[in-house]
């Protein structure tokens, strides 16, 4: 398993995500949807709205899925704000980065992933990913 690599502005990526004053706030109801619809259109049984903090990173909505939060070490999620781009996995199981991934080999046994950035605005730092 390889955790994201930080990236270099890091510092300033973590004060936009903080800013934005969400983390461990309640569900709401249109970031709900916006899972409930993903996972629909897309037709995969897990879609999320994570936000990657300095050590983990927390779902502001989750469907197929009942936790809250993952260590950002085994986190997805991490790497495509890492690289501030999409990122699609056909095969966890085929790709060295997460082939030996908890989130691969127990619950709930991640095979494939597709993830894209989210960002406050236009000039802002990715603070999480829709996956």
């Amino acid at each position: 398993m390889q955790a994201a690599d930080l990236p270099n502005n890091e510092t300033q990526r973590l004060t936009a995500l903080h800013a934005l004053n969400v983390l461990d706030t309640p569900a709401d109801t249109a970031f709900d949807r916006i899972t409930e619809l993903a996972c629909e259109l897309f037709d995969v049984p897990i879609a999320l709205v994570s936000l990657v903090d300095k050590e983990r990173q927390w779902f502001k909505a989750h469907s197929g899925l009942e936790a809250y939060e993952t260590n950002r070490d085994i986190s997805f999620c991490a790497h495509a704000v890492a690289a501030n781009r999409p990122l699609v996995i056909e095969d966890t199981k085929n790709d060295p980065r997460f082939a030996d991934n908890p989130l691969v080999l127990e619950q709930p046994h991640i095979r494939f992933y597709a993830g894209h950035p989210l960002c406050p605005s236009d000039d802002q730092l990715p603070v999480g990913t829709l996956c």
